[in-house]
């Protein structure tokens, strides 16, 4: 009798063996969240703010994440832990549909632990599942639709076509990169048997359902003079213009991890180049398609392809796990999960805040890491990723000592004027806890949301030249320094100024002063 036979289902499929890594991919982030992270990242500052403020787009992405945040602040509140948990869970959601795609292409256990190891130890998906962002769930929209197209390989049904165009449509309304997605299929279906489809209605259903989901932010950029594709514009000919191809290839290597390099190469070569998995090589042809399209468009960050890697490692899994049942090759399955899992340790301190501040800094000078940062920005001794989580509750903390120095009868009359959409995140953030009074920016959404009034008397000015301010001010005093330890330079030694008398109206200037980038 074959033992093997008296075991559950459950255990025979290997779905234990997954389970089990998508609980370690979820506590590494829930003990992340509660016990070791360094502070609000700046974006999340951002996000929040526009959650206060939903509507059907924004100057610099799609609704829903922000829907999304709103639902969950209102469940789980505005806590650093609550706030995380919800990238924590769609990290762990992006394991499992990784591993269901080893199962469905026919992987047993070493092919799925292969396939998990490699997407947990990953950099990039171990930073992304670390912050509230679109980004976590870009990652689980894109792997969830190439899980369908597998369904639809394997198993042809035109009605799974409704499900990609709703896997689609909520992934653009999510984000715009799933784009890039939609574009990869149709040049997959073009090159495969997969072209059968365009004779059925399927396809053009699928089309139009993720149009329509899209719909309202194409709406909303119509009304707002076409804001993100300023937007996109802006930031790639200035914040973005250092990076090259050569950046975003080599950086695919060191955002997935070195140590998983065979592993999606072997992805690649199984897709187009072994006898089962030619099956589905409609994956791997998105995967070089969308590859092809962010090299040509010359300063695309590494990340934008991150999304593509959990189909490749699923593929790769099942490469490694036959050639381990080769004579001479056995070693591969010890070999590949123990360098994948030294690489990810190695490597976990650079994107998990898991290490104190001063452990992290003597650690990456130990091991020769310099700080990166894909902005061209001045860095000191931490990268931008987590120099953006430095510094904020202080910010707030000088600007309400600044606020409670002016005379009782003008604080009516005092905004809060930031440089940028994080300094305004966080002086609402914080606003309720150091009494803090109404904040304006001229940066993304927050220009969009004006000035309020013409009616401001006081400035409370976060930063600049206090020459360029008198050319707008009567009045300009320094009034404070805000100073950090870990932040980002320009956000270090920041002067805070009162500026009185107003020599224009805002709303003759305000127009002028629009900054999307």
């Amino acid at each position: 009798m074959n033992a093997s036979a008296d075991k559950p289902k459950f255990f025979q499929k290997g779905l234990a063996i997954l389970i089990g890594f998508v609980l370690v991919k979820l506590l590494i982030h829930l003990y992340t969240n509660a016990f070791a992270s360094y502070g609000i990242f700046r974006d999340e500052l951002y996000y929040i703010a526009c959650s206060n403020r939903l509507d059907f787009g924004y100057v610099d992405q799609p609704p829903l994440s922000l829907f999304i945040l709103a639902i969950s602040r209102l469940v789980f509140g505005d806590s650093l832990f609550a706030l995380r948990l919800l990238p924590a869970i769609a990290g762990a959601l992006t394991v499992f549909i990784t591993g269901l795609m080893v199962r469905k292409m026919g992987g047993g256990k070493l092919a799925i632990a292969i396939a998990c190891l490699a997407l947990i130890a990953a950099p990039i998906h171990l930073g992304m599942n670390t912050f509230y962002s679109m980004n976590c769930f870009d990652i689980l929209f894109w792997t969830l639709g190439a899980y369908i197209l597998l369904l639809l390989i394997k198993e042809p049904n035109g009605k799974l076509w409704i499900a990609l165009g709703l896997v689609i449509g909520v992934g653009l309304l999510n984000k715009i990169g799933m784009l890039w997605f939609g574009f990869g299929l149709v040049v997959a279906m073009l090159l495969t048997s997969q072209r059968k489809y365009f004779s059925t209605k399927w396809p053009y259903l699928a089309a139009f359902i993720a149009f329509f989901i899209f719909l309202p932010f194409i709406i909303w950029n119509f009304v707002h003079d076409f804001a993100h594709l300023e937007f996109i514009r802006n930031a790639t000919a200035r914040k973005y213009s250092s990076l090259t191809p050569i950046d975003f290839i080599l950086g695919q290597i060191i955002i997935q991890n070195p140590a998983t390099l065979p592993i999606w190469l072997a992805g690649l070569y199984y897709f187009f180049f072994d006898r089962d998995g030619k099956t589905y090589r409609s994956l791997g042809i998105i995967y070089i398609a969308v590859f092809l399209i962010l090299i040509i468009n010359i300063h695309s960050k590494a990340e934008y392809l991150a999304p593509a890697y959990p189909m490749l490692f699923a593929a790769g899994g099942i490469m490694m796990a036959k050639l381990s049942q080769k004579r001479y090759w056995i070693w591969i399955k010890y070999a590949v999960p123990t360098v994948i899992i030294v690489g990810g340790i190695f490597l976990a301190p650079l994107a998990l805040p898991i290490l104190p501040v001063e452990t992290y800094i003597k650690y990456t000078k130990s091991i020769g890491f310099k700080p990166t940062t894909a902005e061209a920005k001045e860095l000191s001794e931490l990268p931008q990723f987590y120099a953006d989580m430095f510094g904020w509750e202080n910010m707030a903390k000088t600007i309400s000592k600044v606020y409670d120095s002016i005379p009782q009868q003008e604080k009516s009359k005092t905004v809060v004027y930031a440089q940028n959409y994080g300094e305004a995140g966080a002086i609402e953030y914080y606003g309720r806890e150091y009494d803090l009074p109404p904040v304006i920016s001229t940066h993304n959404n927050y220009w969009l949301w004006g000035y309020g009034s013409d009616d401001w008397q006081t400035f409370i000015v976060i930063g600049g030249d206090k020459d360029d301010h008198l050319n707008a001010c009567e009045q300009v005093e320094q009034a404070a320094i805000i100073r950090c330890d870990y932040c980002m330079p320009y956000e270090n030694n920041l002067p805070v100024y009162i500026c009185r008398k107003l020599k224009r109206k805002l709303s003759e200037n305000w127009n002028s002063m629009k900054n999307y980038n």
